[in-house]
């Protein structure tokens, strides 16, 4: 019985490296689709090819004030938008789905206040309301200001913090590159798979994949309602502290992940 399981092992070793033998590497090539050729930009920041330049310096064409759809009214000069608080805030008159987004913002050097009232603002990553309604990745003075954690510079507003605090000082520009997977849902309106969120802070990973437990909330807990393609948004928080700018917005439509 011994020699005929031996046999048999042999035989098997013997049969599995002759199916190896007459393996070709071209087998486990794949050669098509071939994927679209998308041209990088030659200033590291700047859009590639494809993308869909939401602020180029020149205006705010691409905006509109989330509270009734009109023009947006913040401030634009020598390049950059500047919130303006009193006009609420503003998002894009597209909307989007699957996406990487790249913003680059700045603090004013001569900011005051402290915590959150301390150059407040946000991106709202699928906006599902006129005012803070939708998914926030926030934006603060996190250069040596305290605040609660999910709450801070890079952290989806109050359920993940980021990683780590890769913040500039105030005066310096700074960048968000995002990656976003919308949330999906039924027919009937039911969750089937939630949203999720990549962001690099000015260059260092501060959300890796985090999967969100619903729209950003300032009270409670959060929770999901069904909706589809939505705008991105931009906060005019109403904190006192002097209002932040941004410049050097696009971003690129992705396909759903498979």
């Amino acid at each position: 019985m011994t020699r005929i399981l031996l046999s048999a092992a042999c035989l098997a070793s013997f049969a599995a490296l002759s199916a190896q033998a007459q393996s070709r590497p071209e087998d486990t090539e794949v050669w098509s689709p071939k994927p679209a050729i998308v041209t990088p930009a030659a200033a590291v920041g700047a859009p590639p090819s494809d993308a869909i330049v939401l602020f180029d310096g020149k205006n705010l064409d691409q905006w509109v004030s989330s509270e009734d759809r009109s023009p947006a009214a913040w401030t634009v000069a020598d390049g950059v938008i500047t919130v303006d608080k009193a006009k609420g805030n503003i998002e894009t008159r597209r909307a989007f789905q699957d996406y990487q987004l790249h913003l680059e913002w700045r603090i004013p050097a001569d900011i005051d206040g402290s915590g959150q009232g301390r150059g407040n603002s946000g991106v709202f990553l699928a906006s599902t309301g006129p005012r803070d309604a939708g998914y926030e990745v926030q934006i603060l003075d996190s250069f040596e200001n305290q605040t609660y954690v999910n709450g801070q510079a890079g952290g989806v507003y109050k359920q993940h913090p980021p990683l780590v605090n890769a913040s500039r000082k105030p005066g310096e520009w700074q960048t968000y590159d995002i990656v976003w997977r919308a949330p999906r849902f039924t027919a009937a309106g039911a969750l089937a798979s939630p949203a999720t969120v990549t962001v690099l802070h000015n260059g260092v990973l501060v959300q890796d994949n985090a999967v969100l437990a619903g729209e950003t909330v300032y009270i409670g807990k959060p929770s999901y309602k069904a909706h589809g393609p939505a705008p991105i948004k931009l906060q005019a928080h109403g904190d006192p502290s002097k209002p932040i700018s941004f410049r050097n917005i696009w971003v690129r439509e992705l396909p759903p992940r498979l």
